[in-house]
């Protein structure tokens, strides 16, 4: 009996001993607790309430077809001062909570000569990247696209990390086109498992993920046809990413604003599109997910704001952060400043690009008062074709 007891004791000591080391720590194994921790910290951090993202990862061709629209040269010194006025407005870190930057932008420097991620960092602001490529047309789809990048993003994402990165974007874009088919079902599963394998090897990397399919605004489809493609497509991203074992609270979204068509013929006040949108995310986005951060896709800041502001009005107990994440919404309307003058207007944009961010804050708690009409759809009716004599 006494060996018995003796038996006991030591097989109990041993339990013990082994619980003592052992670290307790969901989500998947590949990464360590501590991982887990950083990559759910930027997530957090990026889904502040009242603070959003300001989206300026346009590569040079795009951002130069901007400047050029308004008598702007398009060289790397004036990408450069834009950019820098973006990130260094008085009072924009107030409503900002991170920045996404083209992989030229991660490495430029402010005039003092701190590169923009210490700057944006030491501001409050969390630095990110923009690590996609270029656009592939997927045969036989009608039209349908994938985004081009993963091969090579492992490599990419461990170099912006220590360039100063702390979260990475990818925009997978999908068209309606109810007579076209699309998207097809090939081309939603193969966005949403792209999305979600690039969501793995970032974290892999130390980049905290933010997934974006983003669905056009072109199209003739109503509210209810948004709806219901939508639904499916998310559905398929959080399932693609649970089953690559991606871990979701180190994780966002960026989603497009749930709209019918550009050239729907059936009218849609904002009231309906706001819960039309809080629909789609009550059925399936994870609730260990903090935050989504809309993309503009070509709306106008009254209309964002409106659509924005009314989605977290109604939004009610859902347990996510709904902000913003704009890049034309907020700029178009800075570069009209520069309109022929030749140059950046960088003070006047810099007070305008302040007071836009502050709308875009007050919409992401529900608190914007918008004008009557501003987020509404109106039906577009097609003119009848006039006969030739």
């Amino acid at each position: 009996q006494r060996d018995s007891k003796m038996k006991i004791a030591i097989v109990t000591l041993f339990y013990l001993a082994g619980s003592s080391v052992h670290a307790f720590s969901l989500g998947p194994s590949f990464l360590s607790a501590a991982e887990k921790a950083a990559l759910r910290e930027t997530a957090e951090k990026v889904a502040t309430p009242g603070k959003g993202i300001t989206a300026c990862d346009e590569g040079p061709a795009t951002i130069g077809g901007r400047f050029e629209a308004v008598g702007i040269d398009n060289s790397e010194e004036t990408r450069r001062q834009y950019r820098q006025m973006l990130f260094t407005a008085p009072g924009c870190e107030n409503y900002l909570s991170a920045a996404i930057l083209d992989p030229e932008t991660l490495y430029q420097k402010s005039d003092e000569g701190q590169l923009f991620p210490e700057l944006l960092t030491e501001r409050g602001i969390v630095p990110g990247i923009k690590p996609h490529l270029k656009i592939y047309t997927l045969p036989g789809t009608n039209g349908d696209t994938v985004m081009q990048g993963l091969d090579s993003l492992a490599v990419r994402c461990k170099e912006y990390y220590e360039g100063g990165a702390r979260f990475a974007k990818w925009r997978s874009p999908l068209v309606i086109d109810i007579e076209k088919g699309c998207p097809t079902d090939l081309a939603i599963k193969a966005n949403m498992h792209d999305l979600a394998r690039y969501a793995l090897i970032c974290q892999s990397e130390g980049l905290m993920p933010i997934v974006e399919p983003d669905v056009s605004l072109s199209g003739t489809h109503t509210l209810e046809q948004a709806v219901d493609i939508n639904i499916k497509i998310q559905a398929e991203l959080f399932k693609a990413m649970i089953d690559h074992g991606v871990y979701m609270p180190g994780t966002t979204l960026k989603p497009n604003i749930i709209n019918p068509g550009k050239n729907c013929p059936v009218s849609y006040t904002v009231e309906e599109i706001a819960e039309a949108n809080i629909y789609v995310l009550e059925q399936s986005f994870p609730v260990a997910m903090p935050g989504a951060n809309f993309l503009s896709g070509g709306q106008t800041l009254a209309q964002g704001a409106a659509r924005l502001s009314a989605m977290n009005k109604v939004k009610g107990n859902g347990p996510w952060n709904l902000s913003f994440s704009w890049s034309q919404a907020l700029q178009l309307p800075l570069l009209e400043l520069c309109k022929g003058k030749g140059e950046l207007q960088l003070d006047e944009m810099s007070k305008l690009y302040v007071e836009e961010l502050k709308i875009a804050s007050a919409a992401s708690l529900g608190q914007h008062s918008w004008s009557e009409g501003d987020g509404d759809h109106a039906a577009k009716v097609e003119e009848p074709a006039v006969a030739m004599a």
